[in-house]
């Protein structure tokens, strides 16, 4: 069997266009995308700026023949915020084809710094923001006193080798329920600032001249830049400028300014979405210390 070719399932998805297409019932999709937030500024459509909610619309809708393409994104990620698993849907009488197809048939009008991962069809009640219940990021440090060119642009370059050991001290602080007024960027109110920390997952290599070290966190929501300002205060820990019980009095305080800084977008990812409710891994409440 020959490999289905994308121009093809366009064609195919678009033929008919104007014989019932009016009548043809709606049909919400949803997508799962990829992208290196670095030429774009963010994920939410402006008016004069590249982002990515605009390159998918407007992909979908040369595409689809739609005149126009809405798309509900689960996070709205900042300018230069990278993303695995970004969650999107969007609702259309236009396409006829299979949901799966939706994958290679855009990808063909889309640049490389966005992709998406695949596609399929879900309830028309299905909301991407409201039926969440939860979120993993992955934050990239690579520590050193030479920079690495070849990740420059999706890890925090710290010039200094960091005390993991005390990052993980600081990161047990954080797992559970709390307020987390003190990591979250002002002026952005929220009704609550109470969160759950499922889980902090800190890992530490040799890597090129110096520690690459991730640091995943997953909870059941964030609030605005809630993962960089906690990536900015273990980093401070890890530092040696602050120990690790510092952080029970910053989390207590309920004050940003008392917090370590914001880390760089740019180290940031969007790592997974959760729709169903954590298993028994995600509910054991510790920092996973990979030796």
């Amino acid at each position: 069997m020959l490999p289905l070719d994308p121009h093809d399932l366009s064609a195919q998805a678009t033929a008919g266009e104007g014989r019932g297409a009016e009548a043809a019932s709606p049909r919400c999709f949803k997508l799962i995308i990829a992208y290196d937030g670095t030429e774009f500024f963010g994920w939410q459509r402006q008016s004069a700026a590249r982002t990515v909610q605009a390159t998918l619309e407007d992909a979908l809708a040369e595409l689809t023949g739609a005149p126009k393409v809405h798309l509900l994104a689960s996070s709205r990620t900042d300018t230069g915020v990278h993303a695995m698993a970004q969650c999107a849907t969007f609702r259309s009488t236009h396409w006829k084809a299979p949901a799966q197809n939706l994958t290679l048939a855009v990808n063909t009008r889309l640049p490389p710094d966005v992709m998406v991962r695949s596609a399929c069809e879900v309830p028309m009640s299905f909301n991407p923001i409201r039926d969440a219940c939860g979120k993993r990021y992955r934050y990239t440090v690579y520590a050193s006193r030479v920079l690495n060119p070849i990740g420059r642009r999706q890890a925090w370059w710290v010039k200094k080798l960091l005390d993991v050991e005390a990052m993980r001290a600081g990161a047990e602080v954080l797992l559970g329920q709390h307020d987390f007024t003190s990591f979250q960027t002002t002026g952005s109110p929220r009704i609550s600032t109470v969160r759950t920390v499922r889980a902090i997952d800190i890992q530490c290599q040799p890597y090129m001249d110096g520690q690459c070290i991730t640091l995943e966190i997953e909870a059941d929501g964030f609030l605005y830049n809630m993962v960089r300002n906690i990536v900015g205060t273990l980093v401070h820990v890890g530092r040696g400028r602050k120990s690790a019980s510092w952080v029970v009095d910053v989390l207590a305080a309920g004050d940003r300014k008392l917090a370590g800084q914001t880390a760089p977008a740019h180290g940031l990812c969007l790592w997974e979405i959760y729709f169903e409710a954590p298993d028994t891994r995600r509910l054991e409440l510790k920092s996973v210390a990979i030796k």
